[in-house]
């Protein structure tokens, strides 16, 4: 994916985390966690002043767990932690997460689509209540690539979108 960013050309891509690069995705992934702090008031640095780490070994482990970095050229700029589907579950976008000085530029977008495009079916994609900026950003997009065809509910103090890639437009 080719986006133009201040007159010059800028690659945006996804890259599959190999195991060996854990420390690298659980370094970036400190990142996110502080971000989301100010949407749960319970998350807190431990003694150590790192952030309690997420459990990544499913991502290496199991076949239907997917961990990518996501790359403009050879900036490292997030990542995106997918589920793919299985025969009782959906697609599922588990985090995701664009550094924030590569937001608002059109990286999220291409990168969600390209993952919509990578695991074709049906998907689930949700956000808590406080993150007001995820919810805008994922509705939006699904909106738009659905022609508003998806659903979407409020439960247990997070909304849900359901679509499947077969309503994608364009």
């Amino acid at each position: 994916m080719i986006t133009k960013c201040e007159g010059k050309e800028e690659m945006v891509y996804l890259q599959k985390v190999q195991e060996k690069e854990e420390n690298v995705l659980r370094n970036i992934i400190q990142f996110y966690i502080y971000e989301f702090s100010r949407y749960i008031p319970e998350i807190r640095l431990e003694h150590d002043g790192a952030y309690k780490p997420f459990s990544l070994e499913k991502y290496w482990d199991r076949d239907n767990f997917h961990a990518y970095f996501i790359k403009v050229d050879d900036e490292l700029i997030g990542f995106a932690l997918v589920e793919s589907a299985t025969a009782s579950n959906p697609n599922t976008i588990k985090e995701f997460f664009i550094m924030v000085k590569h937001r608002s530029n059109g990286y999220g977008k291409k990168i969600a689509k390209e993952l919509f495009t990578m695991f074709p079916g049906d998907w689930k994609i949700t956000q808590i209540k406080n993150n007001e900026s995820a919810h805008a950003f994922w509705q939006g997009l699904i909106k738009e690539i659905t022609n508003d065809r998806f659903t979407e509910r409020f439960e247990d103090g997070k909304y849900i979108q359901e679509f499947n890639t077969a309503t994608i437009i364009g």
